[in-house]
């Protein structure tokens, strides 16, 4: 069955799905700051656009463009800056 998801007013929407590789969101970001906290671990693939993100225990902020990807360990806090909507796949373990 499909998930919908929304947070953030709606500047976040998703929708979710289980298949052949497991849970799995796609979504779309509008402009602004984010915190998410997660639950297992995520694989987050950016779409279309891009996100400034800030890691568990990082100290720098990092882009990661279309394309790219980035892990969140389960259980965690990250943070989000988005400049531009953007796209993006998100794989739970």
């Amino acid at each position: 069955m499909l998930t919908v998801n929304e947070y953030f007013d709606g500047k976040v929407k998703s929708l979710g799905l289980n298949n052949s590789t497991g849970k799995n969101t796609v979504g779309v970001m509008d402009i602004g700051d984010y915190e998410f906290g997660t639950s297992t671990v995520e694989y987050m693939t950016v779409v279309s656009g891009a996100l400034n993100v800030l890691l568990p225990d990082a100290k720098d902020w990092k882009v990661f463009a279309a394309g790219e990807t980035f892990i969140v360990a389960a259980n965690r806090k990250f943070q989000l800056k988005v400049s531009e909507q953007t796209a993006y796949l998100c794989r739970y373990e």
